[in-house]
């Protein structure tokens, strides 16, 4: 990857809120793991956690560093077509909350591999495990490599020193607190990721002549504006039916079976609380994605007029890594002061995808896998707990830095999910609907549907928001007529 120039013009104040903000984060999250007696505790919080906590939680989460710089980058290159897949990411909120929570709640449970688990047993459960360990690690990967993009622009750091600095710091909070210091810290991250958003939007429009309305009229003249595409298409560009149909599929995994967010709803009082934070989620994301493809579009404007004072880098396969175009634009342009609180808007999005995916990894590979199965003192569970977290950072690390050569880190993260994303979510429903039965039909289903997403990507035909819903196919497709084969045995 072609390496860039540092823009080192952070000052006093910005550092003073940069240092404070670290302090404060790390502090609170070792505080909020006092008390802790047992791993129900250490994952779940000790299923305590009040909805509208877990609710921002879980914006921070999917927002995270993908959103604050990969959102802006996707307009800035095209339009605001990414919005239809957002309709779709409200809409498969709403119907998780009514259609899937209440699985949760029934027993204890960890993960909603457990569910796997109780219907096909104990080598389904782990493979679907083992499913999200390995989607799970490659996507989070590409989340901590993004955070190194403001890093080397600011500091001149490289992509090494970067990836650990985050990964560190994200660990020693999550390895006290948990899930519990998880959840409170990414609620006061989405704020100062939310309140950065919306500062830079009203804040380019002042530096474009004529202001606002020139710059949504040149926006608009240009089709920056565009939306909807009712285009029927399995790949590029995104249309509406990517998102009614493949994205509301998508959620059902990213919300419902993906550990990432599934372990925050488990970790509510009870059904209607996690019901509430799932919709109150539906709700929230069409405005936040919304402010941030707004400011692609408002970045997308002011360089039109305005060189872009560094060189956009340039990955190994020659195409412009649009990423760094957002903290250029923070480093280059904004105010003193108000460069270390989108400093530390960057850093607090990338802080909590960091911690949610150590909490997440760790959870399932120490509770779905059985590691835990003969072990009875209730301190030595929390123990093995903290030490899977360390695993997991370290395991992050090395993931990130092979993830460097990326072109987009939206497209990148959402692709690697996919891989086993709809073998997961079938594991899940037929659960559901076959309550019990052998296990074999449904690893080879899920198996199945591993390699044949891999060859679809592979192919590069198809766009990853139908990944979920062809891999649920393929799984589904394959396990019936075995399950029906194995009554006949």
């Amino acid at each position: 990857m072609q390496s860039i120039e540092p823009m080192p013009r952070l000052f006093g104040v910005d550092w003073v809120i940069i240092v404070f903000y670290f302090f404060i984060i790390i502090i609170l999250g070792i505080w909020l793991g006092r008390g802790q007696r047992n791993a129900r505790d250490y994952f779940l919080g000790g299923r305590d956690l009040p909805w509208w906590g877990v609710a921002l939680s879980i914006l921070a989460t999917e927002t995270s560093a993908l959103t604050f710089i990969g959102v802006p980058a996707m307009a800035y290159a095209d339009n605001l077509g990414f919005i239809q897949i957002v309709l779709g990411y409200a809409l498969g909120r709403v119907l998780l909350a009514f259609f899937m929570v209440q699985y949760y709640f029934k027993t204890e449970i960890y993960s909603p591999y457990a569910l796997i688990g109780k219907a096909f047993g104990q080598s389904a459960q782990k493979i679907g495990a083992l499913f999200f360990l390995v989607a799970g690690t490659l996507g989070a990967g590409v989340r901590v490599y993004v955070t190194c993009i403001p890093l080397q622009i600011f500091l001149g750091w490289s992509v090494s020193t970067s990836i650990l600095f985050f990964v560190v710091l994200s660990l020693v909070y999550t390895w006290f607190g948990g899930i519990r210091s998880v959840v409170w810290t990414d609620s006061i991250q989405f704020v100062l990721l939310f309140a950065g958003g919306l500062f830079v939007f009203f804040y380019i429009p002042t530096l474009i002549e004529g202001g606002w309305s020139s710059a949504f009229d040149q926006a608009n003249d240009e089709g920056k504006l565009s939306w909807l595409n009712f285009d029927l298409s399995l790949s590029k560009p995104y249309n509406f039916w990517m998102g009614i149909i493949g994205a509301v599929v998508f959620v059902f995994f990213t919300h419902g079976i993906d550990q990432l967010v599934a372990q925050r709803v488990l970790a509510c009082r009870s059904v209607k609380d996690g019901r509430k934070a799932l919709i109150f989620c539906g709700i929230c994301i069409l405005p936040v994605m919304l402010l941030f493809l707004a400011v692609g579009v408002m970045l997308w404007v002011y360089y039109q007029n305005v060189a872009v004072p560094i060189e956009i880098p340039q990955n190994s396969m020659g195409k412009n890594q649009n990423d760094y175009i957002f903290p250029i634009f923070i480093i280059a342009e904004t105010p003193i002061g108000i460069k270390g609180l989108l400093f530390v808007g960057i850093f607090a999005a990338a802080m909590s995808s960091v911690s949610s995916a150590l909490s997440a990894l760790a959870s399932v590979s120490t509770m779905d896998l059985g590691f835990f199965k003969n072990l009875k003192d209730e301190s030595l569970k929390l123990k093995w707990s903290r030490h899977s977290t360390l695993f997991w950072g370290i395991v992050l690390i090395f993931v990130a830095y092979l993830s460097r050569e990326v072109e987009s880190v939206m497209n990148a993260a959402f692709s690697l999910v996919g891989l086993t994303s709809g073998a997961l979510l079938g594991g899940v429903v037929l659960s559901f609907f076959i309550k019990r039965g052998p296990a074999w039909p449904v690893v080879f289903g899920m198996i199945f549907s591993l390699f044949g997403m891999i060859w679809i990507n592979w192919l590069k035909s198809v766009h990853w928001p139908w990944y979920t819903l062809i891999g649920f196919c393929l799984m589904v497709l394959v396990s019936l007529p075995l399950f029906r084969f194995a009554k006949r045995l």
